[in-house]
């Protein structure tokens, strides 16, 4: 009866163990999985901005070269307000890079406690450093742009309207970089999900 009982309350210790591995597995593919479609968000936005600012620079060109006041002053307009949708996403972008490198931060700590290698886990979050670096310096590239932006825009002599379009030409370079940015961001979010289902698999055969 003691053995039995003994055996009993080792398989449910076990048991237990087997079922808090695998909500902590849960948990970090369901994170892998929704970061991989956040990038495909990200990069489908990122390729409408590509398209929506290179518009901008044909008009503008457009407009200077008839000499249109009228339709000037409307490129401008709608530069302006691109100009405030990619500051809003600069900072929501870097705000969201900030979050992995905490989480980042949090799993290297999870490796050191447990015992593990963690190896993937600190390459993720030198790659999630790197990104949030990245994201702080086109921020305030895009920042001084628009600042210098105020000082042009209205005007029509020929240096002003050169440094205004030479601005927009700038916007649509990192609006480009972004475009491969996101592209790398999601090869290797799918690296490291693909990373983690092999270490899953091999935990849980050293567990069995």
């Amino acid at each position: 009866m003691k053995r039995l009982s003994s055996a009993l309350i080792a398989s449910l210790l076990l048991a237990g163990s087997a079922q808090a591995q695998d909500w902590g597995n849960g948990a970090e593919r369901r994170q892998n999985n929704q970061e991989v479609r956040q990038d495909k968000r990200e990069l489908r936005d990122d390729r409408r901005d590509v398209a929506e600012l290179e518009q901008v620079l044909a008009r503008f060109d457009q407009a200077w070269s008839r000499q249109n006041e009228r339709e000037m002053s409307s490129v401008e307009s709608r530069l302006r307000e691109l100009l405030r949708q990619e500051l809003a996403e600069s900072r929501a972008e870097l705000e969201k890079d900030k979050n992995e490198v905490r989480r980042s931060n949090r799993e290297v700590r999870r490796d050191r406690n447990w015992g593990r290698r963690g190896a993937d886990d600190r390459r993720d979050r030198r790659d999630d450093v790197k990104d949030a670096r990245v994201e702080v310096a086109t921020l305030r590239t895009r920042l001084a742009i628009a600042r210098e932006l105020d000082w042009v825009m209205g005007q029509r002599n020929y240096g002003d309207l050169q440094r205004q379009r030479n601005l927009i030409a700038q916007l649509v370079d990192i609006a480009r970089q972004e475009v491969r940015q996101t592209k790398q961001e999601l090869r290797e979010d799918r690296q490291e999900r693909r990373e983690d289902r092999r270490e899953n698999r091999r935990e849980a055969s050293q567990r069995w």
